[in-house]
């Protein structure tokens, strides 16, 4: 009996097919030259014989009896085979075979089906139990099937590759079989408990180990985990000044693990400058209004992780944006990133606006990246504005503190240049907003408005690129933030238009309390780093000013081209937009270039 179980479970693994046996040739005196064939109209037909207690089985199969040669009609054999024993009928095999004319003759053995009389647990752990599924009552007369049971061990073997036994190895002992039913213990041997040891950085970079062993949670002593070293390749795209030159290695030193990282350095840091010309309402004739943006951000510095970075820009005239970030990865060495942000703006001779933040960032190993953060917003109307024209424009003095959850899942195959993979960015804030009384104003102008109110604020980023062809992309984005609170005022609204976000109008032309853009981008990659694009943003907005509520449906389309020189990267993008406020025409088209310096 022992011989058999060794004999079956032999079948089970390595089943041999029978190969077709072609009957004798023909002497070569006899062999008459072929007609000429096309070899489309070539054609083979296939026969399959069982013995009688077979049939009610194969007739439950369907299979292809019309092919186009002996060779395909032998494949059809050998799937039919493979789907036996799939479905518990480990014995199945193709017996003989032979060739007559263009028809195959295939004699086939299904024999009876084998179950499971019992799998019962050997030496699992508890651990091991719950991550596979595994239980005794789904393995009791019910038909063995070597794909499930594959399953299972695979889903073991994972189980114990993420707990530090990469070397591990499932069995089944004590097998007896009688009447084609199968009796077996689940056995599991986790062989010896592998750590890591230490990360190796190779391929130039100078990024330092010490950091990419916190970002990756890759500690020495930690028990090795198969799937966190996977996942680390996708956290490394995600960093903007590293290249992921080919897949990490793992070099196993007896019960070490130590981790090679192939990566370059690229060329992230910039300093750079667009120059925008639009149409300048407040002077007459064909007259332009320069606008301006300049960018310093220092990425990666001494290899730590550490970024900085500075921006200018002139809207229109009069108006000023300045923001400032630096970002502290591995906060009292932790896995943690400390973050600030400034943010300034200036409205002509409306209100200035000053916005500080402070975060706290945790980036996972497979669920992305989670944010906590506190910000104080401090709006102040100028002194210069006219009491008539802050009433006109719902204006108002106000402070606003609040506290707030980010979550960002990336998985996109390039931090600048992507061609595949989805973005998710979902954020929540809630807070309180304090008014401010402004001595411009009559108390009269306070009386009908609460001091403290609770504002909420709602924002969503989703994008995915669609591979085209070998050398393009489709990108479709959707992005949107809401902001809910009693009273709101126009120095309190988001500001959309312009070429990070509504293109085809000025830069901040539109205010909104609710606003969606979507976007529809087609890219064709001239060079890793080069590529021309035509797009498609359909916008929403409304405002939600007690004295001028409003809501529109913008449009912008245009195109433009992003290339590589001895300088940098130059760009040129032209758009046309569409609203109640501006007709689509040439005249009113924007067109935006620039170089960016990297270093």
């Amino acid at each position: 009996m022992y011989k058999i179980a060794v004999l079956v479970w032999c079948l089970f693994l390595w089943l041999p097919l029978v190969q077709a046996q072609d009957k004798p040739p023909v002497p070569p005196q006899q062999v008459q030259p072929p007609a000429p064939k096309l070899v489309s109209q070539a054609k083979a037909a296939l026969r399959v014989y069982t013995a009688s207690p077979d049939r009610q089985v194969l007739r439950q199969y369907n299979y292809r009896t019309q092919l186009t040669d002996t060779v395909e009609a032998r494949k059809e054999v050998v799937a039919l085979v493979h789907r036996l024993h799939q479905d518990a009928y480990l014995l199945a095999s193709a017996d003989s075979s032979y060739k007559s004319n263009d028809t195959l003759h295939v004699k086939l053995h299904i024999g009876s089906r084998f179950d499971w009389a019992e799998l019962r647990n050997g030496n699992l752990s508890e651990g091991i139990l719950v991550e596979s599924g595994f239980r005794e009552k789904f393995y009791r007369n019910v038909p063995f099937k070597p794909a499930e049971y594959a399953r299972l061990q695979q889903r073991i073997l994972d189980y114990a590759e993420r707990n530090g036994y990469p070397f591990a190895s499932v069995w089944l002992d004590s097998i007896q079989i009688v009447d084609n039913k199968i009796k077996a213990a689940l056995m599991v041997e986790k062989a010896f408990v592998v750590t890591y040891d230490t990360l190796q950085v190779m391929g130039g970079s100078k990024t330092q180990p010490k950091f990419l062993m916190r970002y990756l949670q890759l500690y020495p002593g930690q028990p090795y985990n198969q799937d966190q070293v996977e996942a680390s390749q996708r956290m490394l795209t995600t960093l903007p000044y590293l290249k992921v030159v080919r897949p990490p290695q793992v070099q196993f030193l007896r019960d070490k693990a130590r981790v090679v990282y192939f990566l370059e350095d690229r060329q992230t840091s910039q300093i750079d400058g667009v120059v925008g010309f639009l149409p300048d309402p407040s002077r007459s004739g064909n007259k332009l209004l320069i606008t301006g943006e300049a960018n310093m951000n220092i990425r990666n510095i001494k290899g730590s992780g550490k970024q900085l970075g500075l921006q200018w820009r002139r809207v229109n005239k009069g108006s000023v944006i300045l923001n400032g970030e630096y970002l502290h990865p591995n906060l009292f060495g932790t896995p943690f990133e400390l973050g600030t942000r400034f943010g300034l703006l200036k409205q002509d001779s409306s209100y200035i606006t000053i916005q500080p933040r402070v975060q706290l960032a945790y980036n996972t190993i497979r669920y992305g990246r989670f944010s906590v953060f506190t910000e104080w917003r401090n709006s102040r109307i100028l002194s210069t504005a006219s009491p008539q024209s802050l009433r006109a424009l719902d204006l108002a003095d106000a402070r606003t503190n609040t506290y707030g959850l980010n979550y960002l899942w990336n998985n996109l195959d390039d931090f600048y240049f992507p061609r595949k993979g989805r973005l998710v960015e979902l954020q929540l804030a809630a807070g309180r907003k304090k008014l401010l009384r402004n001595p411009n104003l009559e108390k009269e102008f306070y009386d009908t408005l609460e001091v403290n109110t609770t504002q909420l604020s709602l924002g969503v980023r989703l994008e995915n690129f669609f591979r085209v062809g070998k050398n393009s992309a489709l990108l479709a984005r959707l992005r949107g933030e809401a902001l809910l609170n009693d009273q709101i005022f126009l120095n309190d609204m988001y500001r959309i238009g312009g070429l990070s976000s509504l293109r085809g109008f000025d830069e901040y032309f539109f205010f909104a309390s609710t606003y969606g853009i979507g976007t529809l981008e087609y890219r064709l990659f001239t060079a890793e780093d080069s590529y021309v694009l035509l797009f498609y943003d359909q916008g929403y907005y409304r405002s939600d000013l007690e004295q001028s509520k409003a809501e529109g449906l913008p449009l912008g389309v245009g195109g433009g081209i992003s290339f590589s020189t001895g300088a940098g990267i130059f760009q040129l993008v032209y758009s046309v937009g569409k609203s109640e406020q501006q007709p689509m025409s040439l005249r009113t088209s924007k067109i935006h270039f620039g170089i960016t310096s990297k270093f």
